[in-house]
């Protein structure tokens, strides 16, 4: 059986790493992120990659930056025959890359060339596309600009946030990448160029792509609350104070005002004017210094005070 080093982080990679154990292969070592602070307590919390390699009895690596570190030189002289990874979080060097004998393999969330980078499921969902998908694709010194070995689509449902589709498109990867691998082991799979014409990019989600734009249409506002839900989420301002907006449906309401108005309030959620005569229901927030919380109950309680004609910036 081929020797393998997975590389990977998030949830979405676990699914992956466990296929691989399950299958037989010789894992030789996993590498992850360092232990990060996670909560107000700052509480230093292993990356979900580590809680399960060490479950399974796996050799853990966690460099902090692998481009000239001793991690580094260590990944290499365990001689994998393929190293796969799947939304590790670093640019792998040209001389890991070039390493196995295999070569290096990503699964990545998107059907490329749409969607380089390290948000394309965010990004997707923000944009409003109805169809994202997996590849599983050779790695190259460019980001995300391998050759794509395979691919499975996946349809966008119209209720469906980041969170819930990183859970659809890990298990995915997962079985897209146990039919895959007996193909690249024998050398038999193909290998298709990317289209350059067709190249874009999902970057790292920017501070300023989680604020609110009550301007828009009231379709764009709900898929970027969606798209951040349940990280970063997207927020707005309500007197110079931040508040998360946790969860929203699109309103019937057609209004003359200015977006960002509060223009109905009813038992269970609050009404926002958004762009182009259109409104957005709030359901879910997050006031600044309080706990995340449903409408109904921030307008039973810090939200009281709300009133038609309020503004949110």
């Amino acid at each position: 059986m081929i020797s393998i080093v997975f590389m990977g982080t998030p949830d979405f990679s676990v699914p992956v790493l466990k296929m691989l154990n399950e299958e037989g292969y010789n894992i030789k070592a996993v590498v992850t992120q360092p232990d990060r602070p996670v909560g107000r307590k700052h509480v230093l919390t292993p990356p979900p990659v580590k809680a399960a390699a060490v479950e399974l009895g796996l050799q853990v690596i966690q460099p902090e930056r692998l481009k000239g570190s001793e991690e580094l030189q260590q990944i290499i002289s365990l001689n994998p025959d393929l190293i796969v990874t799947a939304a590790f979080g670093q640019i792998l060097p040209k001389e890991l890359l070039d390493a196995p004998r295999l070569g290096c393999i990503n699964v990545h969330a998107s059907l490329l060339p749409a969607y380089r980078g390290g948000a394309p499921i965010h990004q997707a969902v923000i944009d409003g596309q109805k169809e994202t998908g997996v590849t599983i694709m050779y790695m190259a010194e460019k980001l995300d600009a391998g050759d794509i070995i395979a691919q499975q689509p996946l349809s966008i449902e119209a209720e469906d946030y980041t969170g819930l589709l990183f859970d659809k498109l890990s298990i995915v990867g997962r079985d897209l990448l146990k039919t895959t691998l007996p193909s690249i082991i024998d050398g038999t799979n193909q290998r298709i160029p990317q289209d350059v014409a067709k190249v874009s990019f999902a970057h790292n989600i920017s501070r300023e792509q989680e604020r609110i734009d009550w301007s828009e249409n009231n379709t764009d506002i709900y898929n970027q609350i969606r798209g951040l839900h349940p990280w970063p989420i997207a927020y707005t301002t309500l007197d110079d104070q931040n508040v998360k907006i946790w969860w929203a449906r699109k309103s019937n309401t057609k209004h003359n005002e200015k977006p960002g108005t509060v223009i109905g309030i009813s038992k269970k959620f609050f009404t926002v004017a958004t762009g182009e005569g259109q409104a957005i229901d709030i359901l879910d927030l997050q006031p600044a210094g309080k706990k995340r919380m449903e409408a109904v109950n921030y307008l039973n309680g810090v939200g009281s005070k709300l009133q038609i004609g309020d503004h949110f910036e």
